[in-house]
């Protein structure tokens, strides 16, 4: 056996080689371990635990290896006899082992990460740690907490912690938002792409969670949309990790923090762990966040010079190149998205196209959407009462049934084209029609003026907060939400809802 080589590379790291002694005490207290275990359990890189592996004498099982017993007296003087600092939960984490058990069963049937969203798992025990801490450090009954992006499903572990506490999701990826739905747990969603906006209903919250993409540009945004999301005196937690070998990254993403003017009233370093990430040791730190007196001014000019491309894979990561502008127009009338500068029908943002009807009513529109974010094509046509709408984008997506109820759509050179049907002659087609034509409505409210349109026309009436109880009856879900921000599994069991509460009419009225 030969030490020299381990004893370089600890002495090497000098200070910070607190995390190859844990790896190596690991490694000879009789164990097998697996690479990706041994990454996640130290919270140290791939890489840098690679070069400890190279400079020990292993023995094999399998895909997993030890220091072999006999050899682990001659590692002694080497190895960290004090475990890593413990968090300020884990103590916590034994208590709650029920909890522990349905968290590891809803992780393990949840939808798979999709990478060009940079999806990495966190652990159920970290997404459980994570609610213990917003518990241990806040008074979370009757708060309101908003999760800005939750693949890791933080919200259900809130809940089912603090069953209490107003949890509110926003997510891009329509598979996870269906599935927090299907869990039943309370948790409110909405869709948005941070990108284009916060949806208007996902404010006035005391508390935000986020684990963004691990990029200045990811940091910096889903932050600034937290920070959209909190009314005054409110706090955020972050999980951000980047390895030990790259703190030029880190002080990036600090900048990008330091640039909003925040307070890190808490940084617990490794807080979180996660089934992949091995390029940062499956780790990650959890910060928590103090807004000040100057964060809000910070927070708009941060979005007002905000770049789509936030991810580190796919067509917006940080290193792709610019989308190629569409060439023409045809005869649109207003143009959306980002075109040709020589063109001269006027235009408009695609997140203010999303975020306010616009002043005027054009009868055309043209619709740029660049590669990335094909997944905002539905609200975008949901955005306007336009007779005619041609969009131009690369890989058009599947487009939700619901929309049949307004547009007839078919391929087109370069997207697709979608025209205006005529208004509906049934009565529960009419006030579904009504509620899709008002995209950046209540739906809830105008749903209610539906029902109070057909009533009338029916020869009856019907007060509003009749009305309102039809609508609670088959659709809480929709108060105070827009079918711009509504998932589309929420819009797809829509017409059958209306309906409901259209035939439910005969004994109102």
């Amino acid at each position: 056996m030969d030490r020299e080589g381990v004893e370089h590379l600890l002495g090497e790291a000098g200070a910070d080689s607190r995390r190859l002694r844990h790896a190596l005490t690991l490694l000879c207290d009789g164990q097998w371990w697996a690479l990706a275990d041994l990454v996640r359990e130290t919270a140290t890189s791939r890489r840098t635990i690679e070069e400890l592996l190279r400079e020990v004498e292993l023995e094999r099982s399998g895909d997993r290896f030890r220091v072999p017993l006999p050899h682990t007296p001659g590692y002694q003087h080497l190895l960290a006899m004090a475990p890593p600092p413990e968090d300020p939960v884990a103590h916590l984490v034994p208590h709650y082992r029920h909890v522990l058990e349905r968290l590891e069963d809803l992780v393990a049937k949840a939808p798979r990460g999709r990478h060009v969203l940079d999806h990495v798992a966190a652990t159920p025990e970290t997404v459980l740690r994570r609610a213990l801490l917003l518990g241990a450090r806040f008074w979370l009954p009757g708060s309101r907490l908003l999760c800005v992006g939750d693949h890791d499903l933080t919200s259900l572990a809130v809940k089912l912690v603090h069953p209490e506490t107003d949890v509110t999701v926003v997510d891009i990826d329509e598979r996870i938002l269906a599935y927090l739905d299907e869990q039943d747990l309370g948790v409110r969603t909405r869709w948005a792409d941070l990108r284009l906006g916060l949806p208007p209903s996902a404010t006035g919250h005391d508390l935000a969670i986020t684990d963004p993409p691990y990029t200045p540009e990811g940091v910096g945004l889903f932050v600034a949309r937290a920070l959209e999301g909190l009314k005054p005196g409110g706090r955020v937690a972050l999980a951000y990790g980047a390895s030990e070998r790259t703190p030029a990254l880190a002080l990036k993403v600090q900048s990008s923090l330091a640039d909003l003017n925040l307070v890190s009233e808490a940084i617990y370093p490794d807080f979180n762990r996660y089934f992949g990430a091995e390029a940062i040791g499956s780790a990650a730190d959890l910060y928590l966040l103090c807004p000040t007196g100057k964060t809000r001014p910070a927070v708009t000019a941060r979005l007002d010079r905000l770049s789509t491309a936030i991810y580190t894979q796919g067509p917006q990561s940080v290193e792709s190149a610019p989308a190629a502008l569409p060439s023409a127009a045809g005869d649109a009338e207003l143009l959306v998205g980002d075109w040709p500068k020589e063109l001269t029908q006027p235009r408009t943002r695609l997140s203010t196209w999303l975020a306010k009807p616009h002043a005027t009513a054009p009868a055309s529109v043209a619709v740029a959407v660049p590669p990335g974010l094909e997944a905002a094509l539905p609200r975008l046509l949901l955005a306007t009462r336009a007779a005619h709408v041609r969009v131009l984008v690369t890989d058009p997506p599947p487009l939700p049934d619901v929309l049949s109820a307004v547009y007839t759509c078919a391929p087109a050179d370069g997207g697709l084209d979608a025209v205006r049907r005529p208004q509906p002659t049934g009565d529960a087609d009419l006030v579904l029609r009504r509620i899709l034509d008002n995209g950046h409505g209540k739906l809830a409210n105008t749903w209610r003026e539906g029902l109070i349109a057909v009533a009338r026309a029916q020869g009856g009436s019907l007060t509003k907060n009749e009305a309102r109880a039809l609508i609670g009856q088959v659709a809480p879900w929709c108060e105070a939400l827009t079918p711009l921000e509504a998932p589309l599994h929420r819009l797809a069991g829509l017409r059958a809802q209306v309906a409901t509460t259209v035939a439910a009419l005969s004994g109102t009225t």
